[in-house]
């Protein structure tokens, strides 16, 4: 239930940053075609860019918690025993639980104090720029304390304890030794269960 939960809200997560990224190449892209041809352009193009940039780079942040994506170091955790790791995932969470609430305050407080603030040339609030903050805050703080209740019903196994890795390259390379795992499970040996024929016979 509580991975069903979290596919769907990191989809949901990927989808949002894919429509933000698709309108900022069309803005970023159509005001370089209206600038170079038709010698005039879109005047909020360069500021609604900025701020889609931001939010894609929080709403990203978000999506690379559940794929534990961060960098980090997994050279104390991956020595310890499987109660080890558990503890040290449960400590974790809370550090960052606590570390996402403090995160959450400042962005409110911002979001607050320039609500009134109008960006230079939209207009518009310049609190919605802070709110990215607010945002990530609440879906970080959802689905860490998901994961944390994942933790402490029992439902994750020992690969998973270890969220971090100390490359993106060690990362990569046992996503792909796993999927291969996976797929020889998936399929059955061409050779069926007929055992191997010995030398000379």
């Amino acid at each position: 239930m509580l991975n069903t939960v979290i596919h769907h809200y990191v989809r949901a997560i990927n989808l949002l940053i894919a429509l933000a990224l698709a309108a900022m190449v069309v803005l970023v892209f159509g005001n370089v075609v209206l600038r170079y041809v038709f010698n005039s352009g879109i005047a909020v193009s360069e500021e609604l860019s900025r701020w889609l940039f931001v939010w894609i780079t929080f709403l990203g942040a978000v999506a690379a918690i559940k794929e534990n994506a961060h960098l980090g170091t997994d050279m104390l955790v991956s020595r310890l025993s499987v109660q080890g790791k558990k503890v040290c995932m449960v400590v974790g969470h809370v550090l960052m639980l606590y570390i996402t609430w403090l995160f959450f305050e400042g962005s409110w407080k911002q979001m607050k104090i320039n609500w009134d603030v109008e960006a230079p040339v939209t207009g518009a609030s310049m609190g919605i720029f802070y709110a990215s903050g607010v945002v990530f805050s609440v879906c970080a703080g959802f689905l860490l304390v998901l994961q944390l209740l994942r933790v402490l019903a029992g439902k994750v196994s020992e690969e998973e304890l270890v969220m971090v890795k100390e490359s993106e390259e060690q990362a990569e390379l046992e996503a792909l030794q796993a999927e291969l795992a996976r797929e020889n499970a998936a399929s059955p040996s061409p050779l069926g269960d007929r055992p191997l024929p010995r030398a000379g016979k």
